[in-house]
């Protein structure tokens, strides 16, 4: 009997209804926190060895609406469940926006006709070489996710990958697989991704970008085991297109698609594209740009194309919000993911079950407690699929635990950007996976069909350089 997973956003709110009720029986506490800079910016961050029990008010009051008490923490109410997707909505306003406006940018992009056109241009010289297409556009996007840390920015290319897998006769799942697993599979392996490893380093006190030889040599066996999984998968469907994972729902996709000619006007777009989004990759890394910042680079990149294109200004507004209207599930679905961490946030779980996780590693051998870091930052990763956030949470306490367990900081680096990245290609609190799913039309049962193999290979590869570090002494 096949189990059918329901739409997102009822999965989501399943999940946050588990988490609210689970802060009736988790005990509550925390840690200190105290606000250092790291990295030219300030980052909260907890303090070792200040975790308290936290003394929980439970009361019938507090079953239905909020009841706090000074100096206590209170279980999730049934107000503060229903109000959680919201709260979720707004401490995830940032990234939301971010991919409402990217969507509108590729909105103008879709109308002038210059996405198709480039991408009919490149797929009829490569059209019969499938395979090499497949493996330089995912080291393209491996490279962006292992140095630049890129994620969100991907979201927007996931329509334009299907039209890719289309045309080289695969399925949905490949063309999101192309770009998404790629950038994910980049952003675990990271060499100098700069809101995993250079924070994670930062806060263990180790040189930036140090281990560089170590993170490159894993990042090129990632690669391999993931194109290799991939052009596996993509011969198969290719052969047989009912062996993919959706052909019921690739049977109803129209192929009767009149690409537009490539012209100058698509080239110089094009161009100028590529320089305005280099130009915003550099000034996140040296001007500290975050995502207001980066939407605005996005924003000049759309009208630097209704410019070359003479798109008239009516056109270029409808184009916009029809761009806009094709995010709406995907950025919605990112704040019904951060309402799972508001909730653990505000019953003061979160640090218990960080805790309780880095009490059982004191008390067992090195090699198993390394690859215990690697399965409890994975864990976590449920709870808090932010990089950074996680970075800033667990890496004040597990580098000083590596102290305790005679292992080098290095690893415990290692074990938190392996754990925090590659699950993310599975969780349904990533917002940026289930944004993609969305975007893609694959449902997540499906997806876990295709993922999960692929995810065990990429974690028993993370747990072999696991204990290399621990046997080297990775510094």
């Amino acid at each position: 009997m096949r189990v059918k997973v329901p739409h997102v956003f009822a999965l989501l709110t399943g999940v946050v209804l588990v988490c609210s009720i689970s802060t009736w029986f988790i005990p509550s506490g925390e840690f200190d926190r105290e606000t250092r800079l790291v990295g030219g910016t300030e980052r909260t961050m907890v303090v070792p060895d200040t975790y308290q029990t936290v003394a929980k008010h439970r009361s019938v009051r507090g079953v239905v609406f909020d009841d706090p008490v000074p100096d206590r923490a209170s279980p999730t109410s049934l107000e503060g469940f229903l109000s959680a997707i919201p709260r979720g909505m707004i401490a995830a306003g940032d990234i939301i926006f971010f991919i409402f406006i990217i969507g509108g940018v590729f909105g103008i992009l879709q109308a002038t006709g210059t996405i198709p056109a480039v991408l009919h241009a490149v797929l009829e010289r490569l059209r019969h070489r499938w395979r090499w297409l497949t493996v330089v556009l995912m080291l393209l996007m491996g490279i962006g996710g292992s140095t630049l840390g890129m994620g969100e920015e991907f979201i927007p290319l996931v329509p334009i990958f299907l039209i890719v897998a289309r045309e080289i006769d695969c399925d949905r799942i490949y063309g999101m697989a192309l770009v998404y697993v790629a950038g994910a599979v980049g952003f675990a392996a990271a060499t100098t991704n700069p809101f995993t490893v250079n924070i994670a380093q930062s806060i263990a006190g180790l040189p930036l970008n140090s281990a560089m030889g170590f993170r490159i040599v894993f990042f090129v066996c990632c690669m391999a085991v993931t194109v290799v999984y991939m052009l596996r998968y993509g011969a198969r469907v290719r052969r047989d297109p009912e062996a993919s994972y959706v052909s019921d729902i690739d049977a109803d996709i129209d192929h009767d698609v009149d690409p537009p000619r490539l012209t100058a006007a698509h080239v110089v777009t094009v161009a100028a594209c590529i320089a305005i989004f280099v130009f915003i990759l550099w000034a996140v890394q040296a001007r500290g740009w975050w995502l207001p910042e980066m939407a605005g680079g996005f924003v000049l990149m759309g009208l630097v194309a209704a410019a070359v294109s003479r798109m008239p200004v009516n056109d270029a507004t409808r184009a916009v919000v029809h761009g806009m209207e094709e995010m709406t599930v995907a950025a919605l679905v990112v704040g019904f993911a951060r309402a799972v961490t508001v909730v653990m946030e505000d019953a003061l779980i979160l640090d218990t079950l960080i805790h309780s996780a880095s009490t059982v590693l004191v008390s067992v051998p090195q090699l198993v407690a390394a690859e215990g870091m690697l399965v409890f930052q994975a864990t976590l990763n449920f709870f808090i699929p932010s990089g950074s956030g996680q970075a800033a949470v667990t890496m004040p306490l597990m580098a000083p635990l590596a102290d305790v367990l005679g292992l080098t900081r290095q690893t415990a680096v290692f074990a938190f950007t392996c754990g925090d990245g590659f699950s993310n290609t599975v969780i349904p609190t990533s917002g940026i996976l289930m944004a993609s799913l969305g975007l893609a039309g694959v449902p997540y049962e499906r997806w876990l069909r295709f993922m999960v193999p692929l995810l065990a290979q990429l974690l028993l590869v993370a747990a072999i350089f696991m204990a290399i570090a621990v046997v080297v002494g990775l510094e």
